[in-house]
C-alpha cells in the first residue's frame, strides 16, 4: 500500500512539473510512459516503449520524417560520408562461401596479397562457408574499427592448403562516381550514385580528365540516385551553373526561407549537358535536375523522377539513436515544389493537406506503372495550377509530382521475359560469370591486358551459355526456348558487363551496359542530331 502511495506521489510529482512547462500534450505523454513504467502488471521495456511511440508520432507526419535506432544510423551513414571500416574487398556469396571479387587499390586485403578469386572461408577461426550465414552477419565480422586486426583463412585456386593472412582493417572508401569515360569524341560521360560527402571532389576530377581528353559536351547520368546530402547538390549544380544563379531554396513553418546561389566558379559552364533521369531519381537528383531544367543550362532525357520535395534534419537522441525530421520543402529556381502528394490533396503551391495515405504513397511507383506511364509520355497529367515557367525561355514546366525530363524515353521492354527475371533474381547471371572468370582469370587478363581489347574482341561463346543453363536448371528454372531467345541480346550484354566489372571496375562494366541503355542512346541521339538546339534554342 505504501509503494502504491508512493508512485502516485510520484505521477503528482511528474504532472506538477509538466505543468510548469506548459505544454498539455506533452504532459499527457510523460504521464502515460510513467504510468505503464511503475504501475503496469508486468515488466516493459521503457526504452522499446518510447521508441515505439516516437515512430507512431513520425508516421503521423509524412513518408520521409523516420527514427533509427544507433545501429540503423551508423549503417545508413556510411554510403554518404563517404568511407567505412574494414578490409577492403568487393566480394560475392557464391554457393555458401565468399568470394573475393576484387580488393580494393591499395587497400588492406591488397597490402597483404589478396586476391581476386580467392575464397574466405573463416574469419577468426570461425567458419563462415557452409554454414548458411547472412551477408550481414559475415559483414560484420569483417568490418571493424580501424587498425584492428583480423585473421582470414583463405582458399585459392591452384593451391592445395589453405592460406591464412592477418588484416589490418582501414578506412575504406565508398566512391559516389559509378563510371566516367568518352562515350563518343568531344562527348563525356558521368554516372553519379549517390550525394555523399566526396561526391563533389570526385566529379571535379572525373570532369578534369575527360577535359584533358577533349570533351566538349556531358552526359549526367542520375538513373536510380535515390538523393543523399544537400549540399553535394548544390556543389555539383555549382560546376553548371552562372554566378548567382539560384540553384534551389528551402522554406518550412519554422524555418525561414533559405536560398543557395551558384558562386560562378563551376567548372562547366558552358557546353552542352544532358542529365539522364528515371522515376528512381529522387531529392538532391531532382535538385540538380531542376536546376538546370529551370535554368535552360541543359536537357533532361529519361522519365519522370520520384518526386521527393522535402527536407530531413537529423536531430541526434542521446543513445545514438536518431530522428529525422522533415522541415521544410525545398522548390526549384522557377518556385515548384516537386514532392509528389502522399494524402489526399496537393495545393498549387506545393503544400499538402488531409490525412495521411501512406500506403498509396508507397504504391505510387507501381501506379505509374500500372496506369502506362513508364511506356507512354501521354499517360502523365499535370493540373494547370502546376504549371511553371524556366528562367531563360520561359518554357513551360510542372512541379507537384517529379521532374519531367525534356525528352520521354519509355522502358523497354522488348527483351525482358520471365526466364531471364527468374535467372538474374536467382543470381544464376552472376554465379556463370564468377565460375567462368574463376576458371580463366589468368588467360583472361593475358589475353586483354586492355580493356578496349577486350571491349572490341570478347564475345560471350555457346559453352558459357550452356552452363547458364545448367545452373538455371539447377535453380528449378524451367527453360523457355522462346523467352531465351527473345532475351539472349540482353543475357549477352550483362555476362559481358559482369566479366568486364570482375576484371576491372564499374566504369567499365557500365561502358557495356550503357550499348543498350535506351536514356544513353537517347541522349546520345540529342547530342547528334540537332534536337538539343530545338530545346534551349543556343
Amino acid at each position: 500500500m505504501k509503494k502504491i502511495f508512493a508512485i502516485i506521489v510520484c505521477i503528482c510529482a511528474v504532472t506538477a512539473q509538466a505543468q510548469k512547462m506548459g505544454n498539455e500534450a506533452l504532459r499527457k505523454l510523460q504521464m502515460a510512459e510513467f504510468a505503464i513504467a511503475n504501475l503496469y502488471v508486468d515488466s516493459v521495456d521503457e526504452n522499446r516503449l518510447v521508441e515505439e511511440a516516437i515512430i507512431k508520432m513520425l508516421a503521423q507526419l509524412d513518408p520521409h520524417s523516420t527514427y533509427n535506432n544507433a545501429e540503423e544510423v551508423k549503417k545508413m551513414n556510411e554510403p554518404l560520408q563517404g568511407n567505412f571500416e574494414g578490409i577492403g574487398v568487393q566480394f560475392q556469396m557464391i554457393e555458401d562461401t565468399l568470394l573475393v571479387v576484387q580488393p580494393v587499390s591499395n587497400g588492406p586485403s591488397e597490402k597483404v596479397g589478396i586476391l581476386a578469386g580467392d575464397r574466405i572461408i573463416a574469419v577468426n577461426d570461425s567458419a563462415i562457408a557452409g554454414v548458411k550465414m547472412s551477408t550481414e552477419d559475415i559483414m560484420s565480422r569483417l568490418r571493424g574499427e580501424k587498425g584492428s586486426e583480423v585473421k582470414l583463412t583463405i582458399v585459392r585456386r591452384g593451391v592445395n592448403e589453405p592460406l591464412f593472412f592477418t588484416v589490418k582493417r582501414d578506412k575504406i572508401p565508398i566512391l559516389s562516381l559509378d563510371a566516367a569515360y568518352m562515350i563518343q569524341p568531344r562527348t563525356g560521360y558521368i554516372r553519379i550514385n549517390r550525394f555523399g560527402a566526396t561526391t563533389a571532389e570526385e566529379f571535379l576530377k572525373a570532369l578534369k580528365e575527360l577535359q584533358k581528353k577533349g570533351m566538349k559536351d556531358l552526359i549526367l547520368d542520375l538513373q536510380g540516385n535515390g538523393g543523399g546530402y544537400l549540399n553535394a547538390a548544390i556543389d555539383l549544380a555549382n560546376e553548371f551553373l552562372q554566378q548567382k544563379d539560384l540553384i534551389v531554396y528551402t522554406e518550412g513553418r519554422a524555418a525561414r526561407r533559405s536560398n543557395f546561389h551558384a558562386k560562378g566558379n563551376g567548372k562547366f559552364k558552358d557546353g552542352r549537358l544532358v542529365v539522364l533521369v528515371d522515376e528512381y531519381s529522387a531529392s538532391a537528383s531532382e535538385i540538380v535536375t531542376g536546376a538546370i531544367q529551370d535554368w535552360d543550362r541543359g536537357v533532361v532525357v529519361g522519365r519522370r523522377t520520384f518526386g521527393k520535395g522535402l527536407v530531413q534534419r537529423p536531430i541526434d537522441l542521446p543513445d545514438g539513436s536518431m530522428i529525422r525530421l522533415t522541415i521544410a520543402r525545398y522548390y526549384t529556381p522557377s518556385g515548384r515544389c516537386i514532392q509528389k502528394p502522399y494524402d489526399k490533396t496537393a495545393n498549387p503551391d506545393g503544400t499538402l493537406s488531409g490525412e495521411n495515405n501512406l500506403e498509396k504513397y508507397n504504391q505510387e511507383l507501381i501506379d505509374r506503372f500500372n496506369h502506362g506511364e513508364l511506356m507512354h509520355a501521354d499517360s502523365i497529367h499535370f493540373p494547370d495550377s502546376l504549371k511553371y515557367q524556366t528562367k531563360k525561355l520561359a518554357r513551360t514546366v510542372y512541379g507537384g509530382g517529379g521532374i519531367m525530363p525534356d525528352f520521354f524515353v519509355p522502358i523497354d521492354t522488348t527483351q525482358y521475359t520471365d526466364y531471364h527475371r527468374n535467372i538474374v533474381a536467382k543470381g544464376v547471371v552472376i554465379k556463370t560469370t564468377m565460375k567462368f572468370i574463376e576458371s580463366h582469370r589468368k588467360e583472361l587478363q593475358s589475353k586483354y591486358k586492355k580493356f578496349e581489347t577486350f571491349n572490341d574482341k570478347f564475345e560471350i561463346s555457346d559453352e558459357i551459355l550452356a552452363n547458364m543453363q545448367t545452373l538455371a536448371e539447377q535453380e528449378k528454372i524451367k527453360f523457355d526456348e522462346k523467352q531465351y531467345r527473345k532475351s539472349l541480346p540482353l543475357i549477352k550484354t550483362q555476362l559481358k558487363a559482369l566479366i568486364a566489372r570482375d576484371l576491372w571496375d564499374m566504369n567499365e562494366y557500365f561502358q557495356i551496359m550503357n550499348t543498350t541503355d535506351s536514356s544513353v542512346l537517347q541522349a546520345l541521339k540529342v547530342l547528334n542530331e540537332g534536337a538539343y538546339e530545338k530545346v534551349v534554342r543556343l
